[in-house]
């Protein structure tokens, strides 16, 4: 690796092996840039709590360990009054990884407040669909009367499910699919959720925001 930017902390990642920053090399949340999507180099960063972000206009991934992590522990998910209800009544059937592309191609599809464009370009659905089909992947499917209307995706490093985006086409329908992902969690001793960056939906769920030096402890990265 080679520094880029010292005052920031941010490294140029080497083509030809997959190390990224350590802790104590990191200043900001964007940690690095550049490399590409071999599995490998994903694991590699998630392992060391780094994920990437979006591809700039020179093509360079952008990886980043936010200085504040947001996370959820499975069993701590708020469930309103109104969350039940929908989960109960609305008719919602859950399936896991059975439509995996289908569920990538929606969380960049739909439209989002305050966001003009998806960072999920179509280099990050081939390379999570190839983690898919590596078994490292996996997607939770919320149906309405045969449609898919939402879900999630993410990747599971141990006993850490590290979340990369959902998406609803009708209400609730992305708070149900997290529901039942806090639900196998819990059944499959999955400890705790990783939500990444902080926003007021996944607050509303019981996330909440630690340290970067707290969430590398957590999840054991020394």
């Amino acid at each position: 690796m080679k520094l880029l930017d010292k005052k920031y902390g941010v490294y140029l990642l080497d083509d030809d092996n997959f190390d990224f920053p350590t802790l104590n090399m990191m200043k900001d949340d964007l940690v690095a840039v550049g490399g590409d999507f071999h599995p490998q180099r994903l694991l590699n960063a998630y392992e060391n709590g780094i994920f990437p972000w979006y591809i700039d206009e020179y093509n360079y991934i952008h990886w980043f360990s936010p200085q504040k992590r947001m996370v959820l522990k499975p069993q701590d998910m708020k469930v309103s009054k109104s969350l039940k209800k929908s989960i109960t009544n609305k008719g919602f059937v859950i399936k896991s990884n059975e439509n995996f592309e289908a569920v990538i191609k929606s969380c960049a599809n739909i439209k989002r407040k305050h966001e003009d464009s998806t960072w999920i370009s179509d280099e990050f659905i081939k390379a999570y669909t190839n983690l898919f089909e590596l078994d490292i992947a996996s997607s939770i499917e919320c149906y309405l009367n045969d449609e898919l209307v939402g879900g999630l995706y993410g990747v599971l490093i141990g006993d850490v499910f590290c979340g990369e985006s959902m998406f609803a086409k009708t209400s609730d329908a992305s708070k149900v699919a997290f529901y039942h992902l806090c639900q196998q969690a819990e059944k499959n001793g999955i400890r705790l959720i990783d939500c990444q960056v902080y926003n007021k939906h996944l607050e509303s769920l019981g996330a909440k925001e630690i340290s970067r030096k707290e969430y590398f402890k957590v999840i054991g990265i020394k």
